[in-house]
């Protein structure tokens, strides 16, 4: 009777131990976001990168984070919905806005040597088209993209960004129709 009672008291303190140990962590939003959106070869990074991304609501939603490396070389990117803004956007603020995310990619991947952010509309497609695979039709388009080199610091980018300069997209069309007037 003794064994059995030590038995079951193991038993019980090895229960409680293991809910509080599975209870000891619990992922925030940011956690499982970062997760879920981070692509590339070295996920590990953009899943970091995402860490930071996504403790902040960003007005333009973050949809993926990525993370290459070939030898010595590693790529960052920032993928960003050009609609639905979480709240109204100006053109000045989506562009403070794009290079906040990417020095908070630099930040946290300090080993990167280059961050490109993008931004994508969808594009409608009819039904049975299809979305995947070697024949694969479109379902969104880049409407915005800027490439940063490290050594760039954030008032340069954010000017090179606003007047369109060397390594920036703006789609005309969307530019005109996706942010508000500034204030």
């Amino acid at each position: 009777m003794p064994n059995r009672i030590r038995a079951l008291a193991a038993a019980a303190a090895l229960a409680l131990a293991g809910t509080v140990a599975a209870s000891a962590y619990v992922p925030s939003v940011a956690d499982l976001d970062a997760a879920a959106r981070a692509v590339g070869n070295r996920r590990d990074i953009a899943q970091r990168i995402g860490e930071s991304v996504f403790r902040t609501q960003w007005a333009a939603q973050v949809s993926q984070i990525s993370a290459n490396q070939l030898g010595h070389h590693l790529i960052v990117g920032i993928r960003v919905w050009g609609v639905k803004f979480h709240r109204p956007l100006s053109r000045d603020q989506f562009v403070n806005e794009v290079v906040a995310l990417i020095a908070r990619a630099f930040a946290a991947a300090p080993q990167a040597e280059e961050a490109d952010l993008w931004a994508s509309v969808p594009i409608g497609v009819a039904k049975g088209v299809v979305v995947s695979g070697d024949l694969a039709k479109p379902t969104s388009r880049t409407v915005f993209s800027v490439t940063a080199q490290r050594p760039e610091n954030a008032s340069s980018l954010r000017n090179r960004i606003a007047s369109g300069g060397s390594g920036v997209f703006w789609d005309a069309g969307w530019a005109g129709g996706a942010f508000q007037a500034s204030r």
